[in-house]
């Protein structure tokens, strides 16, 4: 690393004051738009100021990890915390990672894989439980007391819990009226203090008994841009498919794109590598959707949509 690359920031184009006004703008009408997570370095330069990160004079990545989301907050007003998908987070981490983001600010957070996973993958991080049942699936009295009561002391800055279902098998989930059998009764237990949003990975559950269990508990779909799901104007389209007071996306894949080739495709996630118009039009859609509904909406960009999601964030809220 040079002295330069320690010292100085590189010029960029990236106007993160002209975005950070959009998005407050946006959100003071309810309609909140941010990254899902936040932990880039291919960042900087653009959201982030390396110089804010440096211990003896050079970039310190632990020092990053552990405090940009404040340097993120300065430009967005919400974000998904992906992370909490892998952990039953501590009430001290909890307390450290919500005491770095100022009031106003909105997470997001994917609940537990634990909570949502009826069969573990056969992959060596699941170790013991690694292909088999999962005992805890949609468990609610282990959400409540796992996840929902040390979350509770910040469930004002909390603004969505989304539970997402990865593709069922046959073998895990035979039918989609097998899947809402165990999920009305799951979401029914909820506490409502929070909002809940759920995001399915079967094109097959986009079916009318889907959308009215979801409708009768108060829970919103997500639409999802995933490798194997609909495109989102396809879902934006599906009737009935708003099933909540508010709106919820997240723009992940390009439909058609397995998740590691686009890790492999767009790291360090530095810039736009892949621009994908019909997307950026379907959240313009939701915005004004939201807009017109006079309704609360949540969308997360993924770098992995297109190779950067504050550029394409720029780009979804530029003024015609």
């Amino acid at each position: 690393m040079s002295m330069a690359d320690t010292l100085f920031d590189e010029p960029s184009s990236f106007d993160r004051d002209a975005l950070a006004e959009r998005l407050r703008r946006l959100a003071a009408e309810g309609i909140y738009i941010g990254g899902s997570s936040w932990k880039y370095e291919g960042w900087i330069g653009q959201v982030y100021t390396r110089a804010n990160y440096l211990a003896r004079g050079r970039f310190s990545r632990q020092l990053f990890a552990s405090t940009c989301l404040k340097e993120y907050a300065r430009t967005f007003p919400t974000v998904c915390g992906d992370f909490a998908f892998y952990q039953f987070p501590t009430p001290e981490f909890w307390a450290r990672l919500f005491a770095l983001a100022p009031d106003g600010f909105r997470f997001a957070f994917k609940v537990p894989e634990q909570i949502t996973c009826k069969m573990f993958p056969a992959h060596p991080r699941y170790g013991p439980q690694a292909g088999r049942e999962n005992e805890a699936f949609l468990n609610a009295e282990m959400l409540k007391e796992m996840f929902l009561r040390p979350l509770w002391p910040h469930r004002d800055k909390t603004a969505l819990l989304i539970f997402e279902f990865g593709a069922f098998s046959k073998r895990a989930l035979a039918a989609p009226d097998a899947f809402l059998e165990r999920l009305d009764p799951f979401l029914a237990a909820l506490p409502p203090q929070f909002r809940y949003a759920v995001e399915v990975r079967n094109p097959e559950f986009l079916q009318p008994h889907y959308f009215d269990c979801l409708r009768a508990r108060g829970v919103a779909h997500v639409y999802s841009a995933w490798t194997r799901m609909p495109e989102l104007r396809r879902q934006i389209e599906i009737p009935g498919s708003a099933t909540a007071g508010f709106l919820v996306c997240r723009a992940l894949l390009r439909q058609g794109r397995p998740y590691e080739e686009a890790v492999a495709k767009f790291s360090p996630y530095s810039e736009i590598r892949d621009p994908n118009p019909e997307a950026r039009e379907s959240l313009r859609i939701l915005v004004e959707r939201a807009r017109e509904q006079r309704s609360m909406a949540f969308l997360f960009v993924n770098n992995r949509l297109e190779g950067n999601s504050p550029l394409t964030i720029m780009a979804v809220t530029e003024p015609d």
